[in-house]
């Protein structure tokens, strides 16, 4: 079957409509392809005239809130028509703040400086445990840091902010890749539901180390893989099942695991710019594996993929490693991106994106056929 995404722009309202196959909503139980619209009325506005940085990802917990990771670099000037963002913005399920909080001093504490220009640490990545905790990491940040709910305490901090598993413990040095709870960038979390064990995907930056990471509970080290031939350990995404899913960003490629590192599977996903350069040599820009999120359903059948370099969301069958559809394209509407850089699922199989450089969150609605 011919899988197709079609884009509708109209004057008040843009909608994208994907296929793809989740298969058990009842509305896309004869269907070989469910299709997803854009919520144009997702989020509501920000209060207090907040302006905010780029987001460098986000996450959901079991009520089907949504954390943002707002990285406050904002650009020269803005701040004179706003109010800085904090770093932790909580949406309900229909877009309304419902909460914020965060001490940069305590998480990241983001470097002055245009959103264009260095800057030291940027928020990645934030996981709900099983207890309803966050845990949050920043890269280059050094650590991995647990807080409650609401952020009002910090219940654990592993790894030390600035400090890293280098040979001179600066971003500079040699990794060292320790057997010991320290880092260099992590990139993603996942805390295990069943033994409460802590995966890190350390090796977000290039030049940095190129792993997982598991430790206990209690933050104390038990094994670790080192990943070979990958510039940026970006994201990691582990199923239910126990494949544990890395992306190679600059190689355009996913590798699975088993929990003890064995590898299984290699998934290439090559791409090709729309406009191909003059010289006849792709570069690559953001990757084509930037990261993953899994369908709710029992099998979890689905990964939706964030393709930087082509401004979509790829819909992969988690088995085959098969592209069946997209969504989105390069622009600055609803349902189109502006660097891409985190996609979540939330209990209804809802699908919510968020933008770095576009400093935007969409939400895609699964609709009937």
């Amino acid at each position: 079957m011919k899988m197709s995404c079609i884009v509708r722009i109209g004057i008040t309202a843009v909608s994208t409509i994907v296929a793809a196959s989740l298969g058990v909503p009842s509305c896309w139980a004869q269907s070989a392809a469910p299709r997803y619209e854009v919520d144009v009325t997702f989020p509501n506005r920000f209060p207090d005239r907040w302006v905010t940085g780029g987001f460098g990802g986000h996450c959901i917990d079991a009520q089907d809130h949504i954390l943002l990771l707002n990285r406050q670099d904002v650009l020269d000037g803005e701040l004179n028509a706003g109010r800085l963002a904090p770093l932790m913005i909580e949406l309900d399920p229909t877009g309304k703040v419902v909460h914020s909080w965060g001490d940069p001093n305590l998480i990241e504490g983001t470097v002055a400086g245009l959103r264009n220009g260095p800057t030291a640490f940027r928020l990645h990545t934030c996981q709900f445990d099983k207890d309803g905790n966050v845990w949050i990491a920043s890269s280059p940040g050094g650590m991995i840091q647990k807080y409650t709910h609401d952020g009002s305490k910090l219940l654990q901090q592993i790894g030390k902010k600035g400090v890293f598993d280098t040979s001179d413990g600066t971003t500079k040095g040699t990794p060292l890749y320790s057997n010991a709870a320290r880092f260099t960038s992590p990139a993603s979390i996942h805390v295990d539901r069943q033994n409460d064990d802590i995966y890190v995907a350390d090796g977000e930056s290039r030049n940095g180390n190129s792993r997982v990471m598991v430790l206990d509970a209690n933050g104390n080290f038990l094994r670790q893989w080192r990943i070979e031939g990958m510039d940026s350990v970006h994201c990691m995404e582990i199923a239910d099942d126990g494949a544990v899913y890395v992306c190679n960003r600059y190689g355009d490629q996913i590798r699975l695991y088993d929990k003890m590192g064995n590898l299984k599977k290699t998934f290439d996903y090559p791409w090709k710019p729309v406009t191909v350069p003059a010289d006849g040599k792709i570069k690559e820009s953001g990757g084509a594996t930037v990261a993953i999120a899994l369908s709710r359903d029992a099998a979890q059948t689905f990964m939706f993929v964030v393709n930087q370099n082509n401004s979509r969301i790829d819909i992969v069958e988690r088995q085959t490693g098969n592209i069946l559809s997209s969504l989105g394209e390069i622009g600055n509407l609803p349902g189109q991106f502006n660097q891409a850089h985190s996609v979540a699922v939330d209990s209804q199989n809802n699908l919510y994106v968020v933008e770095n450089r576009g400093r935007r969150i969409h939400k895609f609605k699964p609709v009937s056929q």
